[in-house]
């Protein structure tokens, strides 16, 4: 038997995205965002709405940055979905994240976070918080990569957002390999 929920925007996994942009003075500023991901080879989709602090400064520099939120960070990468850019102009700063320029974009890349992609604007559609990103770079610390240069997802401990207990997940189990496992079955 199951039991239903009705409409809900739940499904596993979601993935804690941190969304960093610059201020209209220069400063950074990040948000937390859960709803989104990949919807072409170079494209990120992501629902955020018009009302963010994050938003209007997407619009006006035309870039942004996407981290992946990790479970080092986990009260860091909460707070800045919790406070509001709009209202807490020191946000970052009190996160305690610190900012390196993207070479790519108008964007930062948030240092403790070490799996990151930098994306320029391609649209944003304000009635339906729509926002659409080409994907120019992806990047990675040195110190989550593996031996053959590869990201290692044991040491990025990447999370996910559990939207029916409004709880963090932290993934890297390996359980199959892609592309082969169900070759078993052909």
């Amino acid at each position: 038997m199951r039991k239903n929920f009705g409409a809900k925007p739940w499904t596993y996994p979601q993935p804690v995205f941190i969304i960093g942009t610059y201020n209209e003075d220069g400063t950074p500023n990040a948000m937390n965002a859960a709803w989104g991901g990949i919807t072409e080879e170079a494209e990120l989709t992501m629902c955020i709405s018009a009302e963010h602090k994050t938003t209007a400064n997407i619009l006006a520099r035309g870039a942004f940055t996407v981290s992946m939120a990790d479970a080092a960070h986990v009260a860091e990468c909460d707070y800045v979905g919790i406070a509001s850019g709009n209202e807490e102009p020191n946000k970052m700063e009190k996160a305690g994240f610190h900012t390196t320029r993207s070479e790519f974009v108008d964007a930062p890349l948030i240092d403790e976070l070490a799996v990151a992609l930098e994306c320029r604007l391609i649209s944003y559609d304000e009635e339906s918080c729509r926002l659409v990103g080409e994907i120019v770079n992806v990047c990675a610390d040195q110190s989550v990569l593996d031996n053959q240069g590869n990201v290692d997802p044991a040491k990025v401990r990447p999370i996910a957002f559990d939207p029916f207990n409004n709880t963090y997940l932290v993934l890297g189990e390996v359980v199959g390999q892609a592309f082969a496992d169900g070759t078993k079955i052909q």
